[in-house]
């Protein structure tokens, strides 16, 4: 099929299952950080304060997801956030969202990937620390965690361009071992006589406001469940009706949610929180659990935590791969990230250079990487407010004068949502960005960012000639799949 003027419009195969869907966007939210950081996370906070804050988190993606469902079911096309800002506004404001998605993913595939080798110095220090190179902010760089990262990397980009029902299939395996891990650990370390619900006391750090402690928690939310949006992302891929994409992301967040308080209280138990927390340990789950539960609980802890880089680094290697692969369709990104592979209808360039980008960010040291991922969630939350935005223009309160029934949904309900959607975006830019917020990023942050900003300009400008060579019904169709399609005059 193809639009009047020639213009032919590639497509992925439809080969994800709805339990796929729901491993992908589920093992993409949980990831390492609930298995790494909930010692980290309940520093100055105390346990309660993380799984209220994770909780109050997952309802407030909750209400962001309800716009994604109305938007995947109207709309099921590669390219999620990028897509939706088209269909509302124009295509600066999708290269925008592009922009900062296709950062915010690739730097959680190198995040993922340097968690195993992080992991990894931990079990086998003696393995990873081997031919140092150098240090970047007070991070040394040893030649062999490049090696298993790349490695690692390597395996998920054969699998991903071998097909996305493989890696879909094997997504799906490796979030159940996660989930039995999770389940194990926490009734283990619960019922151990060595343990004690009393070390989670007190359960709000004495040295803030609860509220305070709540809020800044609330605010990695984006990054704490950041992947539920991968699942736009594989819309086109759907074997099922798009219908049921609210249903597997709703269930995603629930079980996320679930896993996340499950590991606060099982590091928690084990010994005074504040102990444990200001101890600076390198891996102070994993510590508390071999001390409590000795090798034995330590292979169920490291085999969850595989589980869980192993769904992040495939969810979002699919995800960012399918950005990009939507971005060059649309005609914001040079060709070669739109070719499919002959044989296995895969975005295989896109999903090289995505890895490619993954392996180098590792040589930066960990510290560094860990700048650019706390800047992404910034990326992040606009992604979510151009999603609510998009549902909101689409939700009509009724039938009024510009009501188009090709175009627009009567749904006074979801259009309110679609509101608190926005404002939860516009809630966590604030506590990102605002400097006085107990969640403000820090000034390496803030530079990462005004540098990815720069050089997203500069690209835009670069591309700009080609991109404005396509008239909006053109680009309708290349990214959205419409021939005839015009939801606004809202033109560049």
């Amino acid at each position: 099929m193809s639009s009047d003027n020639g213009l032919k419009r590639k497509k992925l195969s439809k080969t994800f299952k709805p339990h796929w869907v729901w491993a992908i966007a589920l093992g993409s939210s949980i990831g390492w950080g609930s298995f790494v950081l909930p010692a980290d996370w309940m520093a100055g906070v105390g346990p309660l304060g993380v799984i209220l804050g994770l909780t109050i988190g997952a309802v407030l993606m909750a209400i962001i997801a309800i716009s994604y469902g109305v938007l995947i079911r109207n709309y099921p096309v590669s390219g999620g956030e990028f897509a939706y800002a088209f269909l509302s506004l124009n295509r600066v404001h999708a290269y925008i969202s592009g922009w900062f998605l296709t950062l915010g993913y690739i730097c959680i595939v190198a995040l993922n990937a340097t968690a195993f080798a992080l992991m990894l110095k931990f079990v086998f220090p003696d393995f990873i620390q081997n031919m140092k190179m150098y240090s970047i902010a007070g991070w040394d760089v040893y030649f062999t965690e490049i090696i298993v990262v790349t490695v690692l990397v390597a395996f998920f980009t054969y699998l991903n361009i071998k097909g996305s029902g493989l890696s879909g299939r094997l997504q799906f395996i490796f979030v159940m071992i996660l989930i039995l891990g999770v389940f194990s650990l926490t009734g283990l370390m619960t019922t151990n006589s060595g343990t004690s619900f009393s070390n989670m006391a007190p359960v709000f750090s004495p040295e803030v406001s609860p509220l305070a402690a709540i809020l800044t928690i609330v605010a990695i939310a984006p990054f704490a469940y950041v992947g539920f949006d991968n699942v736009p992302q594989a819309a086109e891929e759907f074997k099922f009706s798009a219908r049921r994409a609210l249903t597997l992301i709703m269930m995603a967040l629930l079980f996320a949610a679930i896993i996340y308080s499950l590991m606060i209280v099982t590091t928690a138990v084990a010994a005074p929180w504040q102990d444990t927390s200001a101890a600076g340990l390198q891996w102070g789950t994993g510590t508390v659990v071999q001390d409590v539960l000795g090798t034995g609980g330590l292979i169920i802890l490291v085999v969850a935590l595989s589980m869980g880089i192993f769904t992040g680094l495939n969810g979002f290697l699919i995800s960012s791969s399918r950005v990009l692969f939507a971005m060059a369709r649309g005609k914001v990104l040079p060709k070669p990230f739109s070719h499919l592979h002959s044989q296995y209808n895969t975005p295989y360039f896109a999903i090289i250079f995505a890895a490619i980008v993954a392996i180098i960010a590792p040589w930066f040291g960990r510290e560094v990487l860990g700048w650019i991922v706390d800047m992404s969630s910034v990326g992040v939350s606009i992604a979510y407010f151009y999603t609510c935005f998009t549902a909101y223009s689409l939700l009509k309160w009724n039938k009024g004068e510009d009501y188009d029934e090709t175009l627009h949904i009567v749904s006074p309900g979801k259009k309110f949502v679609a509101i608190l959607g926005m404002i939860s975006s516009v809630s966590f830019l604030v506590l990102l960005l605002y400097p006085n917020s107990p969640a403000a990023l820090g000034s390496e942050s803030l530079w990462a960012l005004v540098i990815w900003v720069a050089l997203g300009v500069i690209f835009y400008f670069v591309r700009r000639k080609d991109l404005q060579s396509y008239d909006r019904e053109d680009l309708a169709y290349l990214i959205l799949g419409k021939e005839k399609f015009k939801l606004t005059d809202k033109e560049d």
